[in-house]
């Protein structure tokens, strides 16, 4: 049944109509009502009113600035902390040494888009942590054809000036994150990934991968341990040496400096979207006639869901590589069509502020009016079915877009439980919404997302390879082969929203218990929420001690712990870390 409030905002939209004045002006910001408003933090040189103790014995020639630092969802934030600007990967090697001299922590600083502390801690002490920029400098980008063809880019190279620059030569990714500003380093960290997945009988453009950024690096460049030395010193890992699995994924336990991945030829990608599906037939129990999840990953592989909360229809984004233009699609030659995405409509602010302000009740209406925003954008700028590069199509959140927070993960299965995996999921979803809803309670504001990858896989690496990445959330199970998928579930709300932690803490451990055994297993999104407790995320001692290295363990191939002591090996002094990751990856 439709909620009462969204039947009343369907109806004042059907009178009122959502304008394109409305949508153009946006003069009144939803995240400065919610009060999560986000800009880049000014820089203090060292020298000039600096306010926390300078560091000793800094190397002079190196640009230091004291300055904030704020994470995606302003959850984790210091209001100074030292700063170093590299210019060059020799930089990094001395501001290591320097570190270690003195007894301090080096963490890599790109754009600042995660959630998980896995870059600073809030509340740990930040008096001995120092920051490097890798975007303003080490951000080169140098394509090479050969066999296969290869970008090579420095740490602080946008994923977007990667693509741009394939893209000028011919080539491209198959998968790629929603937002293009990321970092390669800061992306590659966390094995960040796309929504691209095989449709029946399509196989993989050679030097393209269904799985994880990180399993395209063929070369990849980190500040290590000389223990013949007693320094550190710029390390050049080849994807066929044993070391490499460890650093593919490392969860900033190393300092990268410069990568080197694959890619393949380019092409073209034609994206629909549809806003009429009811969630009951998209979400339906596996082998279900009709428009179903399922279905279209039969047919088209790259599939993503986005359902808002309390309404009837997600909103569906279905990519088809499409080598020509269908008359009826509308080319681009940019990113970020959605324009209204990013710029928050009027009708939306409200019941925004609403929520926000701790008026809960209100969640129906903003759920509503999040797809009712949604819904007339894709008409009012005729994004509905967009047709153009890989890039172009892929890419399609900037960094203004409002700030949240999420919990979920990453189900790795076979292609067959695709459906079944979606269709528990959202049954369990909906039951707990409408049980606390009818408490009065509502710990989830924003949508459930569902997306799809492959996991990653030895044969789409076109060089001789070690071995797939040890760390990351997609690596295949070694007794498992024919767990070829991973779905990505996760469910955003807005920051601070009552019993939010406590909500994704039950769901965290509903999907652990449930999706495990011969049907699947469940691994964190590393870059996002995990490890809940009724108050926060990140806190759970046994799910980070416990649960999350018997998700990797299990299979038997010990990648977990070789990583473990692969980057104790090459970091001994634990230079590259912080209290969260030495609970999370400890001494080894």
């Amino acid at each position: 049944m439709v909620h009462q409030a969204e039947r009343k905002a369907e109806h004042s939209s059907r009178e009122d109509g959502v304008s394109r004045r409305g949508f153009l002006a946006a003069s009144v910001g939803a995240a400065a009502l919610a009060g999560i408003s986000w800009a880049p933090a000014g820089a203090v040189p060292w020298g000039s009113a600096s306010t926390i103790a300078p560091p000793p014995g800094f190397p002079s020639d190196i640009p230091l600035s004291q300055q904030a630092y704020a994470n995606w969802s302003r959850e984790i934030m210091l209001e100074s902390v030292w700063t170093a600007t590299a210019r060059h990967s020799d930089d990094v090697v001395t501001l290591a040494n320097w570190a270690f001299d003195n007894g301090y922590t080096v963490r890599a600083k790109g754009t600042m888009h995660g959630w998980s502390p896995l870059t600073v801690v809030p509340g740990a002490p930040s008096d001995r942590v120092l920051l490097v920029d890798t975007m303003a400098n080490l951000n080169s980008v140098v394509v090479q054809h050969g066999t296969p063809a290869t970008v090579t880019a420095g740490a602080g190279a946008s994923i977007e000036a990667i693509l741009t620059a394939l893209e000028r030569e011919g080539l491209g990714w198959a998968n790629a994150p929603a937002i293009g500003e990321l970092s390669i380093a800061g992306a590659l960290a966390i094995g960040a990934h796309g929504a691209t997945y095989p449709a029946v009988g399509e196989t993989i453009t050679p030097g393209q991968s269904y799985g994880s950024l990180s399993n395209l690096i063929t070369e990849i460049t980190v500040v290590a341990w000389d223990e013949g030395r007693n320094r550190y010193g710029l390390k050049t890992f080849h994807r066929s040496d044993d070391e490499i699995t460890a650093f593919l994924t490392h969860l900033g336990r190393t300092f990268v400096t410069s990568v080197t991945l694959q890619a393949g030829e380019n092409y073209r990608l034609r994206c629909r979207s549809f806003t009429d599906i009811p969630w009951q037939e998209l979400f339906a129990a596996p082998g279900s006639p009709g428009r179903t999840y399922e279905s279209f990953v039969e047919k088209s592989g790259r599939v993503e869901a986005i359902w808002f909360p309390f309404t009837q229809t997600p909103w569906l984004k279905v990519w088809t590589p499409t080598p020509v233009k269908p008359p009826e699609s509308r080319e681009v030659s940019g990113p970020y069509n959605y324009f209204f995405s990013d710029a928050i409509p009027e009708e939306v602010t409200t019941p925004l502020g609403m929520v926000a302000q701790g008026l809960q009740a209100a969640t129906p209406l903003f759920g509503a009016s999040q797809f009712g925003a949604v819904a007339a954008g894709l008409a009012l700028t005729d994004t509905d079915d967009l047709w153009g590069w890989s890039k172009d199509v892929l890419f399609y959140l900037r960094h203004t877009t409002l700030r949240v927070v999420a919990g979920g993960g990453a189900v790795i299965t076979k292609r067959s439980n695709i459906g079944r995996v979606v269709h528990e999921m959202t049954s369990w979803l909906n039951e707990r919404m409408t049980h606390y809803a009818s408490l009065g309670q509502y710990p989830v504001n924003m949508p459930f997302e569902v997306r799809l990858c492959g996991v990653d896989d030895s044969g789409e690496v076109l060089v001789d390879s070690a071995g797939v990445p040890d760390l990351s959330a997609v690596r295949p199970r070694a007794d498992r082969q024919d767990w070829d998928t991973a779905i990505w579930m996760n469910v955003v709300s807005i920051p601070g929203t009552a019993g939010l932690p406590a909500f994704l803490r039950e769901m965290e451990r509903w999907m652990v218990a449930n999706y495990s055994g011969d049907y699947a297993t469940f691994r964190p999104e590393w870059s996002k929420g995990w490890a809940f407790t009724d108050q926060a995320a990140y806190q759970d001692d046994e799910f980070l001690t416990s649960t999350v290295p018997a998700t990797f363990r299990a299979g038997g191939d010990g990648n977990w712990d070789f990583a473990l002591a692969t980057l104790d090996e090459h970091d001994p002094h634990r230079v590259f870390s912080n209290t969260f990751i030495d609970r999370v990856l400890p001494p080894s």
